[in-house]
């Protein structure tokens, strides 16, 4: 690629991200999208609440019904653990919890796994 192609569109990138609509996040809110091992998406908030963080984990699979099992650990340690299923209108599902914010970075890792053996993961720093 000519190096006038690869800055223009990394210009291009640029000027897309940051006219890209923030949507309704909290000023300090983490937001990162997961990773699944197959079609469905995944997204982990992270945001402050009464001193503590509020954890919130999202998995699409765009079809009701389907029971998942859910844990999300703080700084390797487990802080929740159980299954939610999909509902309509779009078949997904939210895992909420609040835990404590400790000194420092408190690091999350969300994972939520299918029957069928899909794996969706997403990690984040609060």
């Amino acid at each position: 690629m000519d190096t006038r192609v690869a800055v223009a569109v990394l210009a291009t990138a640029v000027a897309a991200l940051a006219v890209a609509p923030v949507g309704h996040a909290k000023r300090g809110d983490v937001r990162v999208a997961g990773v699944c091992t197959a079609s469905s998406t995944a997204k982990l908030k992270l945001s402050e609440e009464d001193g503590g963080i509020e954890v919130e984990f999202e998995v699409d699979q765009n079809r009701n019904g389907v029971r998942w099992v859910v844990a999300i650990a703080r700084n390797g340690t487990r802080v929740v653990k159980t299954t939610r299923v999909t509902k309509s209108p779009s078949g997904s599902f939210t895992l909420r919890v609040v835990t404590p914010n400790g000194p420092g970075t408190d690091r999350f890792v969300a994972r939520a796994t299918s029957p069928a053996g899909e794996v969706c993961t997403a990690r984040a720093g609060f």
